[in-house]
């Protein structure tokens, strides 16, 4: 992609008038999606994302430029345009170190690349799991499904010598199902995914699951009456369920946040934040997960990070420009959307650690509450930890057992308050797959958990 010759030649033109580190991320990305809806193949686009960004620090400030013209002139251009923001007063100006090819154990391999499938065999994926969407109920009336794959090449090199490449190949499957009464609409949805080839259809994921397991939460949620709001227990199933630390706790432990002291977390190290039932963990190793990588978007290897450990405060996300301001070390944290956008700490693969309990004996030992099956979107201020999120699926509990279903509950709360509530943990820990947004775009992360249950909730409904 970039020979290390002409890579030098960027990085000691970036840091020319007197930065002190530089950076090239290079970036050749192949994408593929189709959108079935209507039971009719609607979309059907292939593009390429290509380019280069050029970043430059003088101590803590940073200055990013980019360019999708990766030929020689243009990518000293690029970095000739990052040098002259930069007016740093120093002796001499630093020269980038001989770049020295970083090896990389690849933990995520495919066996059949996206592209090399056709397009017929994709839409077949949707074609299936519309057909069993639709077969669940004469009340589904609309089903979209999509398929989405990437095959991405991505090339870091700077100052201090490195140079490493990794190839990231991403395939997923959505199914967004309404089933309506004529009156009013439910919708569910599934999206499972992985960082893995083609073969994720063939070993993995039967679109017809998923296509009915959305239609059948659609209609659930249809005929099923106003949740009650109140505080009262909450137990909060695996997969999705996630979504509640990821939001609620997760974010506020990004350096994004925490560097600048805009984080309920911020100066906690060592300390208890949560119950001492509770293990967090940030983890971007795992093998062809959907938020895994070999090396994040600075070039650092990503760890398995313990972000809580029985309820004390380990370690942050951090990437390299927010560890520099926090005097700390990057924790392989670092991701991005794509050339476009500068890097910065992200979450990779986050969940709650399994515990003892078995969900029988957490729904049972609850009397009356709520049950939350599955999450959907919300909102979250990293600052104060305050947050309020919709569940998807959501059934009463009565005197131990669960009820009946309710649409229409949300969940509110603080992220600091709820890891303290946590009093019941889970043997099954199950991830789910999303799109998380931030300051450098919208990255693959996944969240989990095993069912948890929290001692007092505020729950809102209309009931």
């Amino acid at each position: 992609m970039l020979n290390q010759v002409l890579a030098q030649e960027v990085l000691n033109m970036a840091l020319s008038t007197g930065g002190d580190f530089a950076e090239i991320f290079v970036e050749d990305r192949r994408d593929n999606a189709l959108i079935l809806q209507d039971n009719r193949l609607e979309t059907i686009n292939s593009g390429r994302i290509h380019g280069a960004g050029i970043r430059v620090y003088v101590g803590l400030n940073a200055v990013y430029t980019y360019t999708n013209d990766t030929d020689r002139e243009g990518l000293l251009k690029c970095a000739k345009q990052a040098a002259s923001a930069v007016r740093a007063q120093r002796d001499g100006i630093v020269q980038a170190k001989s770049l020295t090819v970083l090896p990389v154990n690849d933990v995520h391999p495919y066996r059949m690349l996206p592209s090399q499938a056709e397009a017929s065999k994709k839409a077949d994926i949707l074609r299936a799991a519309n057909a069993a969407a639709r077969k669940v109920s004469d009340e589904i009336s609309q089903v979209t499904c999509s398929y989405k794959d990437s095959e991405q090449d991505v090339l870091i090199c700077n100052s201090d010598g490195l140079y490493v490449t990794d190839r990231r190949v991403y395939t997923r499957l959505g199914c967004q199902v309404v089933a309506s009464s004529g009156m009013e609409n439910q919708s569910a949805f599934e999206g499972p995914g992985a960082l893995m080839g083609y073969e994720l259809f063939l070993d993995k994921v039967d679109p017809a699951v998923y296509g009915e397991k959305a239609a059948r939460t659609a209609v659930t949620m249809l005929h099923a009456p106003q949740c009650p709001s109140g505080v009262m227990p909450v137990a909060i199933d695996n997969g999705f369920g996630g979504v509640i630390f990821h939001e609620a706790c997760g974010h506020s432990l990004e350096a994004t946040s925490v560097a600048f002291g805009m984080s309920e977390f911020s100066g906690k190290l060592g300390q208890q934040i949560a119950s001492p039932i509770v293990t967090a963990i940030d983890d971007g190793t795992i093998p062809n997960q959907w938020g895994s990588e070999n090396v994040d978007d600075e070039g650092t290897p990503t760890t398995k990070l313990v972000l809580i450990e029985n309820g004390v405060l380990k370690n942050y996300m951090i990437d390299r420009l927010n560890g520099k301001r926090m005097g700390m070390a990057p924790t392989g944290s670092a991701r991005r959307q794509s050339y476009a956008f500068a890097p910065t700490s992200r979450m990779r693969n986050t969940y709650i650690a399994a515990g003892t309990d078995s969900n029988e004996e957490i729904i049972s030992s609850m009397g009356d509450g709520l049950y939350a099956a599955k999450m959907g979107g919300g909102s979250v201020n990293p600052a104060t930890g305050e947050f309020n999120f919709a569940v998807q699926e959501g059934y009463l509990i009565k005197d131990g057992k669960i009820a009946t279903p309710v649409r229409g509950a949300s969940l509110i709360g603080k992220g600091a308050d709820v890891l303290m509530k946590i009093d019941r943990v889970g043997r099954d820990m199950r991830m789910a797959q999303g799109m998380c947004g931030s300051l450098s775009g919208s990255v693959p992360t996944n969240v989990g958990e095993p069912m948890i249950r929290v001692s007092a909730m505020t729950v809102g409904g209309r009931a």
